[in-house]
Formats: structure tokens, C-alpha cells, sequence
């Protein structure tokens, strides 16, 4: 499946900017399911210093600076990906969690080795007894792994609200367990920190999912989570719309939390007020030839 992503960021400003300087997530990543056919980057006003990198995680990264007064900036992402879309494994052949957790502790292999950085805290997501009460129901002794998670999701989609504004990217998750509310990121921490609270690994998935009438949080940047799984590797899921991650969401890229990956990032000088308006688009494209 071809997708086409339209990510539009604009910052307007009270007052006149003197410098800005600005760091950005928003290349889509490639993955053995997902090929990148193409990704532009506009930026206006064009800035004075614009450089690539690819971060610790691998995550391809913009930084770029604008030293012209301004009292507006506008990023445009636009991006078409190739989907696969894999069958994920039959839930009853994963090994039971327990076993996962031990593995991982022991990470005496490499894929093993790689994910037990994503079982520890994070400056997002803590972990700790509240989060492991809560996901010990849907992980009773033996159960295989693939099947806790996917009960885990779907206990999250069933049990908390979908509301903008009950948070902001700075709410602690702790508060997201106890109010029972959020958005997409917030669902996407809780669901880390439950499954690190009991040693299994999980890490954030930045990204967008394409809107239909069932998909919830396709007018922004989107989140969800990977857990790992010995064998079978990183398996998505997505809470806030209780799925696991097919042909519907372009993968920008992961870390440990929303603070590895943020979409737009930046330091201004100047400015007053500031507004932003952030606006996501995803359609379909006819396979190509």
C-alpha cells in the first residue's frame, strides 16, 4: 500500500523573532515494512544553516537555524512510503512473558542485548508498582506474550478517554493512570511503563495513521508502542485505537519516549506570544508499477 503524508507545523509570533533555532522528526523511517520512496522538507522563511543526522536510535533528524527577524515559521513534510503489510504472529505460539523477561535479563543474545535499554525508566515514562498492579491482569502466570499485549491494548482502548484536552506533552504518566484520560502519546507511556514495570521491553513509535471513521488521533502526529519479542522481534500496537499496526500508520521513528522524538523541537529568541497550528494529512496513492 502507498501512502502520502502532509505534515504541516506553523508558529506564529506576537512579536518579531530575531533567531530560531529548530530541531525536527519528521523523515519517515525505513523499516523491513515500510520502504520511503520519497521525503521533502520546506521551510519558510528558508533558514540560514540546515543539517541532516541520524540520531542514536537510528531516527533521521533535521536541525536548522533562521537568523532573519520573522514573525511566523512554517515546516511542510511531505513523504510517500511503501506499506507491507505482514500477518503478525499467532498469538498462542509466543513464548509465555515470563520467559521473555528472562531472556531479556540475561540478553546473552543480540537482538536481547538491543532491547533490554527499552525496560528501564526514561525521562517520560517511570516504572514502578502501579504500573505493574495494572498490567498484571492481563499477564497472569504462562501466558504467552503476543496475547498479554494484545489484552493490555485492548484493556487501555476500553478503559480510558480519548480527550485533547486533559493533558499536554508535559503530563506526568503516573497522572494519565490515575485520571484515566489523554491523548495518543499519554496511552502510548502507560502502555511502556506497564509492560517495563513487569521486565518486558517496549519502546515509543512515532509516526501518522491514515483517517477513517474508526481511527482516533489522525489530525496529528500519532503515537503507539513496540514490544519485544524473542524470535518474532518488535511487535506494534496501538492503544488508543486498540489495533496492532498493519496497513493505516507510517512509521517516523522510536525511542525509550515522546522525549527522544519529539515532531518539532526549538528555541527562539524573541517572539512574545507564540501560536502553533499543526495540521496532518494521510491518503492513498495507486500502487506504482
Amino acid at each position: 500500500m502507498i501512502l502520502r503524508s502532509l505534515h504541516t507545523t506553523t508558529y506564529t509570533y506576537s512579536e518579531p523573532v530575531s533567531v530560531s533555532h529548530t530541531e525536527v522528526h519528521l523523515a519517515p523511517r525505513a523499516t523491513a515494512r515500510q520502504t520511503v520512496i520519497e521525503h521533502d522538507l520546506v521551510i519558510h522563511p528558508s533558514p540560514d544553516f540546515l543539517t541532516e543526522r541520524e540520531d542514536y536510535f537510528g531516527n533521521q533528524v533535521a536541525r536548522f537555524s533562521i537568523h532573519e527577524p520573522h514573525q511566523a515559521l512554517r515546516i511542510i513534510a511531505t513523504a510517500v512510503v511503501d506499506l507491507q503489510i505482514v500477518e503478525p504472529p499467532y498469538p498462542g505460539l509466543t513464548p509465555p512473558w515470563e520467559q521473555v523477561r528472562a531472556e531479556v535479563r540475561r540478553h546473552d543474545a543480540a537482538d536481547s542485548f538491543a532491547a533490554a535499554e527499552f525496560v528501564f525508566d526514561s525521562p517520560r515514562v517511570i516504572v514502578g508498582a502501579p504500573f505493574a498492579a495494572y498490567a498484571q491482569p492481563s499477564f497472569p502466570p504462562a501466558r504467552p506474550v503476543l496475547e498479554g499485549a494484545i489484552d493490555l491494548c485492548h484493556r487501555i482502548r476500553a478503559e480510558f478517554n480519548y480527550d485533547p484536552r486533559a493533558t499536554t506533552v508535559r503530563t506526568p504518566v503516573d497522572e494519565v493512570l490515575r485520571e484515566r484520560r489523554g491523548v495518543c502519546q499519554d496511552f502510548a507511556h502507560l502502555m511502556i511503563a506497564s509492560l517495563r514495570s513487569i521486565g518486558l521491553p517496549a519502546r515509543y513509535v512515532s509516526g501518522y495513521i491514515r483517517n477513517h471513521a474508526a481511527s482516533v488521533g489522525a489530525q496529528a502526529s500519532h503515537a503507539w508502542v513496540s514490544v519485544f519479542c524473542p524470535g518474532f522481534g518488535w511487535i506494534d500496537f496501538d492503544p488508543t485505537n486498540d489495533v496492532m499496526p498493519a496497513g493505516d500508520h507510517v512509521t517516523i521513528g522510536w525511542g525509550r519516549d515522546y522525549s527522544d522524538l519529539p515532531p518539532v523541537n526549538g528555541v527562539t529568541l524573541g517572539g512574545g506570544e507564540q501560536g502553533i497550528s499543526v495540521d496532518v494529512a494521510i491518503s492513498s496513492l495507486p500502487a506504482q508499477a
